[in-house]
C-alpha cells in the first residue's frame, strides 16, 4: 500500500494550519479582479481538492465574495488561507492558495483563468488560456 499524498499549510501567523490528502483536482492561476484584490496580487495560483481531501485546525473567518464563493482567512494575522466553492447542483470544491502550503514547487498550474485581467506585463503560461471562466 502506497503513502497517502500529503501536504501541510497555513496562515502566516501559524494560528490556521491545514492538511491535504491525495492529489489536488485540478489548479491554476486566476486573474479576475476580486481574486487580484483579496490576495493583494496580480494573480492567484490555486489547487481545488474534495472537502474530505482537507482538514483545518484554527479559528478562521469567512467572507462571500461571491454567491456560493466563500473565502476563509485568518481572524489574526489576516491571512487568505482557502476558499469553499458551491455550485448549483450543491457540489463544494476547497481552494487552497498555492502560498499557504508550507513548501513550494510541488504543483504547477494547469490553465489561467480571467486573462483579461492579466497584467500586461505578465507572460501566459504554457497552458489553455480562458478569458474569463474555465469551462469543463
Amino acid at each position: 500500500m502506497s503513502e497517502p499524498f500529503l501536504r501541510a499549510g497555513g496562515c502566516a501567523c501559524g494560528a490556521v494550519r491545514f492538511t491535504t490528502t491525495g492529489r489536488p483536482r485540478r489548479g491554476g492561476l486566476c486573474h479576475c479582479l476580486t481574486c487580484r484584490k483579496a490576495h493583494a496580487s496580480a494573480f492567484n495560483p490555486f489547487v481545488v481538492f474534495a472537502p474530505a481531501s482537507v482538514e483545518v485546525v484554527g479559528k478562521v473567518t469567512a467572507w462571500e465574495s461571491s454567491l456560493g464563493y466563500l473565502r476563509y482567512f485568518c481572524g489574526l494575522c489576516g491571512a487568505r488561507v482557502f476558499a469553499e466553492n458551491r455550485d448549483e447542483s450543491g457540489d463544494t470544491e476547497y481552494e487552497l492558495s498555492l502560498g499557504s502550503f508550507d513548501e513550494p514547487g510541488w504543483f504547477t498550474p494547469e490553465y489561467e483563468s480571467w486573462t483579461i485581467r492579466r497584467e500586461p506585463w505578465l507572460r501566459p503560461m504554457d497552458v489553455p488560456q480562458n478569458r474569463r471562466e474555465r469551462r469543463d
